[in-house]
């Protein structure tokens, strides 16, 4: 485990080895325009404008640049000098002016000199270059200048730094891996989804087999749902703009909200929550306690404006479908229903596969609604929750939405990486603003607690999330194929057909390959859409009616029955098995 101290020491060594990028940059490219260069987690980047386009071919060059330089053990001087001598420095930096001029006018500018090399910066760096120690260039990407999108494009390059070659061996090891179930690559080769340019950035079409999966999940979805006392919901994709002055998205997030359409000289907006349409239904009849609480979820698609820059993949997106739901309860109720909610979040991570996590309690921000009284009762409500159950949690000081607070629940995929999906919030808002009420037990009306709760989160984000975490073989109880039959030669086809009618009989999903290609190639290509199994069938499986199993693990059994298969599979499915057990 890193201590403050070292990772004070090696944050400034990475914020040394970037300075040291940007020299070696200014050494091969003398017109080069510096941005800025921080530490960053893992490394270091430094922005450049230049004559011409980087590619990963030219980082070893500039890496080996690097190396020469910190092989001259040049040391890092330290100067202070007024506005005009800086301003002279960097005559011909005009993203050095920039920050320049936002010094107080008396304040004198820092620089750091390395040889022949001068930066604006006020450290700290290490003594000398030869400081700089384990680095490798990973990477170049287009940083817009400060991060507005209204200036320039830069060029970022990336580099990883730690204090010793076995950690940057390490690193490099587990970048590889990550990069490996990059669920963008993987998808190129199981095609599951498509984001064309035709339909903009940030929206998804989903094939075949990603519907596959999806519809298993909501049916699963749906199902936990019913049993855990909810009623499922149906909204429209947009609403009058009265709707959203009322619930105060225009006021606090039109920014991400996607322009008007007039509509019989009307605006209409496409819905970027659900919850506004939740709370018109509970007003549109009476309620008594006696109705309370109510449970409601949907899986509603919402559109947010994303800048272009930040969309990933399925991680990041500008229409995305939410496990939505709301949970409308007397005060008396609140506590037992987050419980319920927690638990059930729990059980639902567990099914598919995750058995780490970690929660967080978020309290309040600096910009937040309601009283002081209000929000100590909700934060102190919900860790009530956490500590009878004798949950381990986290505080987020100032984590919290404006509206209330939140318990955040975080988990861990296949290479340990927290992922941020279940959220649990407390709502002052929206019942005050949308004058929500109920009738108690004394005959009087009263306000409602509202608690806005995902579990899964984006069907997007985790999706992307399942693809990474298995690596794009899914369990068995999820993958769109299920079983690939895969017939020697043409005289086995029609042993190959029935079987594969026998067992879609089943519900099983499976797949005949009846190309006129070798088993080997079919068996490949069967092993690179990972299905889970492949039955092979030639002249022994059809003269004793069974089938030769191989899994996608490299397990094979030879001479199973129709019947112990279908057993064995059936079970994977039921119990939601990685793999078939045969």
């Amino acid at each position: 485990m890193v201590n403050d101290k070292q990772s004070e020491t090696l944050d400034i060594m990475r914020h040394s080895a970037a300075h040291v990028l940007a020299h070696a940059v200014r050494q091969l490219f003398p017109g080069a325009r510096l941005g800025i260069g921080p530490a960053i987690e893992n490394g270091f980047y430094y922005d450049f404008e230049l004559s011409r386009a980087l590619s990963q071919d030219d980082l070893p060059l500039i890496e080996a640049k690097m190396n020469e330089i910190v092989k001259q053990n040049i040391p890092f001087i330290r100067e202070a000098v007024g506005r005009r001598e800086a301003e002279r420095t960097f005559a011909d930096q005009p993203y050095k002016l920039e920050l320049l001029s936002e010094l107080p006018a008396d304040e004198d500018a820092i620089l750091y000199r390395n040889g022949d090399f001068v930066d604006l910066c006020k450290g700290p760096h290490v003594s000398h270059t030869a400081r700089v120690k384990a680095f490798k260039l990973l990477s170049i990407a287009g940083a817009y200048w400060r991060g507005n999108e209204k200036r320039p494009m830069l060029q970022r390059i990336y580099g990883a730094a730690f204090l010793t070659k076995s950690e940057l061996d390490e690193y490099l090891r587990r970048l590889a891996e990550l990069e490996a179930r990059d669920h963008r690559r993987i998808n190129k080769q199981l095609n599951l989804f498509a984001t064309p340019d035709e339909i903009g950035g940030g929206l998804v079409i989903y094939g075949p087999k990603a519907g596959r999966i999806r519809t298993t999940i909501e049916e699963f979805w749906r199902r936990e749902h019913y049993d855990n006392g909810y009623e499922i919901l149906y909204s429209p994709h947009v609403g009058r703009s009265t709707l959203w002055e009322i619930s105060g998205h225009l006021a606090n997030y039109k920014d991400i909200m996607y322009s008007p359409m007039d509509i019989d000289g009307q605006d209409y907006y496409v819905k970027p929550m659900n919850c506004p349409f939740h709370i018109l239904y509970y007003k549109s009849q009476a309620r008594s306690y006696r109705d309370l609480p109510l449970r409601w979820a949907e899986l509603g698609t919402v559109y947010r404006y994303e800048r272009s820059g930040v969309l990933t993949g399925l991680l990041r997106v500008r229409g995305f479908t939410q496990d939505d739901a709301h949970i409308i309860c007397t005060p008396e109720q609140i506590e037992s229903e987050i419980s319920e909610v927690v638990n059930f979040s729990f059980k639902m991570w567990s099914t598919f596969g995750f058995k780490e996590h970690q929660l967080y309690l978020a309290t309040r921000p600096e910009k937040a609604i309601g009283t002081e009284e209000q929000w100590q009762k909700a934060s102190d409500a919900l860790k009530r929750v956490l500590d009878a159950q004798g949950l381990d949690y986290k505080i987020d000081e100032g984590g919290g939405a404006f509206y209330g607070p939140k318990i955040d629940l975080k988990v861990k995929d296949a290479l340990g990486r927290e992922w941020q999906m279940t959220t649990i919030q407390f709502d002052f808002n929206l019942p005050e603003r949308f004058e929500m009420v109920y009738t108690g037990a004394d005959g009087q009306e009263h306000r409602p607690y509202m608690v806005h709760r995902a579990l899964l989160g984006s069907w997007e984000r985790f999706f992307g999330l399942l693809i990474e975490h298995y690596a794009g073989a899914f369990p068995v109880w999820l993958h769109p194929v299920q079983a690939a039959v895969l017939p020697i030669a043409d005289r086995h086809i029609e042993y190959a057909r029935n079987l594969t009618e026998n067992l879609k009989l089943q519900g099983i999903r499976v797949y005949l390959d009846q190309r006129s290609e070798t088993i080997n190639q079919k068996i490949r290509q069967a092993q690179l859409e990972k299905i889970p199994c492949m039955l092979i069938i030639g002249d022994k499986e059809i003269d004793n009616c069974t089938v030769a199993v191989r899994l996608r693990t490299g397990e094979q059994k030879f001479g199973v029955s129709i019947e112990e298969f279908k057993k064995s599979i059936n079970s994977a499915i039921r119990d939601r098995l990685p793999n078939v057990v045969v």
